[in-house]
């Protein structure tokens, strides 16, 4: 058959195991969810032509990306395929073992296989004194001279990041922000959550520094194809929740090792309504249940968001109607409730009002997850809305340079004109920060806002393992921007409709 661009049809034709469908939100209280295996396509309605041709098998996204990046013309679940890829990403706690290999293999006068093909990111312990951190930035810039690689973003002065035109900030942000995201693509980098890029419905997902230094090389990788697990959130989504929510649910859902080493496809109308940065946030923490890879397919708000960021062409895929899938979940998101995960897993979902008890020592907002503009333009509203101040230290940590110019030039609609630097200023929070990975992984002892002390901090970062942001009997709260703000103001994990309804 020939394939197709398509988008599910909410009102799908399924076989449904006996029993398959379960009655639960969030922790078991209204009827939200439903898994579906043995899945038949459902009706779709038609888009533009996908680029892989004739099919005889059909394949998902994900099998068609790495089918046409390995010129196959077709591949299934568990096939191991030599794949070219697209972009490279190395940040600076994984270059010295990457360039290293690559070194080792390849030779010590050896050039990288397309210097416009490597982006190079320092961002993870930047803004410290420690000088093995700062030694790892300056490995990354004197590989990235020796191979004149055209994207490094280098930072040298660390006591004014504005003085450094060309640093950027977190990796995931930067690489949607710069225009290295592009539908139809493999982007891979030496960080878990790389997964991210799969918002722009494209195959990216992390490596090791084993891999990155044979890519530098050789431009390709082998890779086992995943079987897809596909994701269908349909339903108008409440002006309380957000992405961070959905993924909290979904995780809480199927378990920390519910996706190991598979596609997570996410689709339905509550994903075509979600912008970017949000669709970014769903897509984040697919690692955190074992994901190979996430994806949403490219649509209209896909290539509005790319108009002024790339200059290069691109060829979106999408699923065949007759694709399989290992197997389906579906979320009435229109029932869902704001989330936390507890410590110390990010599987340790409740509902957000069902902690109302635990008491908070601080707020931190930031990192690739919950770092984003769109993620302050949300605690903004929180702040906006309630006319008060925080009552425990609040923490703001822009994931990009562009994220910290936002905060003090875009107004937060609503306001009369405020900015969110403005609202949070008057909130009693913390100047924002350098922007970064900040404390999100810990990092060196001066790291701003790092868990130095066992306290306990909701956070709109990823992880909340022992240890992950610093003291390992620190307790992390994961949570969206919504409930953090909420939390921030009233010293307690806190349910945000308290502020928004």
């Amino acid at each position: 058959m020939a394939s197709s661009a398509i988008i599910p049809n909410p009102t799908s034709f399924i076989k449904k195991n006996p029993g398959s469908s379960t009655s639960q939100c969030s922790v078991n209280k209204c009827k939200s969810f439903k898994k579906i295996v043995s899945v038949i396509t459902p009706q779709q309605s038609e888009r533009r032509p996908a680029t892989t041709g004739l099919v005889k098998t059909a394949m998902t996204l994900t099998e068609k990306i790495l089918a046409r990046a390995s010129e196959k013309p077709q591949l299934v679940p568990g096939e191991n395929a030599w794949v070219n890829v697209d972009t490279l990403m190395i940040h600076d706690i994984c270059g010295h073992g990457s360039f290293d290999i690559f070194k080792k293999e390849f030779g010590t006068d050896a050039r990288v296989w397309d210097r416009e093909k490597i982006v190079i990111i320092p961002d993870h312990y930047i803004f410290t004194s420690d000088e093995r951190a700062n030694r790892n930035v300056d490995i990354l810039r004197d590989f990235s001279v020796e191979q004149k690689i055209k994207y490094f973003y280098d930072i040298t002065d660390l006591s004014n990041f504005k003085a450094n035109p060309d640093y950027k900030g977190v990796c995931h942000v930067a690489l949607a922000q710069e225009g290295h995201c592009r539908p139809g693509e493999v982007l891979l980098g030496t960080d878990s959550h790389t997964c991210t890029a799969g918002a722009f419905g494209q195959f990216a997902t992390g490596i090791g520094i084993t891999d990155a230094g044979f890519i530098s090389g050789s431009g390709k990788i082998l890779l086992k194809v995943p079987p897809t697990l596909r994701f269908v959130l349909d339903g108008e989504m409440p002006d309380y929740l957000l992405a961070k929510d959905l993924i909290l649910q979904i995780i809480g859902e199927i378990s920390l090792a519910g996706a190991t080493y598979k596609s997570m496809e996410f689709m339905g109308t509550t994903v075509e309504s979600l912008n970017m940065e949000e669709r970014m946030t769903l897509c984040n923490m697919v690692i955190e249940a074992g994901g190979k890879n996430g994806v949403v397919p490219a649509d209209t708000t896909t290539f509005n968001y790319l108009e002024d960021k790339t200059s290069l062409s691109y060829e979106p895929v999408y699923s065949d109607e007759q694709a399989r899938f290992l197997s389906e979940y579906r979320f009435d998101v229109s029932k869902l409730e704001p989330l936390v995960a507890k410590p110390h897993s990010p599987e340790n979902r409740a509902l957000a009002r069902e902690c109302k008890d635990v008491k908070i020592d601080r707020v931190y907002i930031g990192s690739c997850t919950g770092g984003k503009m769109e993620d302050f333009l949300a605690a903004a509203r929180v702040f906006l809305a309630s006319g008060k101040k925080v009552k425990v230290p609040t923490f703001l940590v822009p994931a990009t340079q562009k994220v910290w110019m936002d905060l003090y030039t875009l107004p937060v609609p609503g306001s009369g004109g405020k900015t969110c630097s403005m609202i949070f200023e008057e909130a009693g929070c913390d100047t924002p920060a350098s922007p970064g990975c900040g404390a999100c992984m810990g990092g060196p002892k001066d790291t701003y806002a790092r868990l130095n002390e066992p306290k306990v901090c909701v956070s709109t970062t990823n992880r909340n393992f022992p240890g992950r942001m610093g003291h390992k009997e620190g307790q992390i709260y994961l949570a969206s921007p919504y409930t953090a703000a909420a939390s921030a103001l009233t010293g307690y994990v806190t349910d945000p409709r308290e502020f928004l309804q």
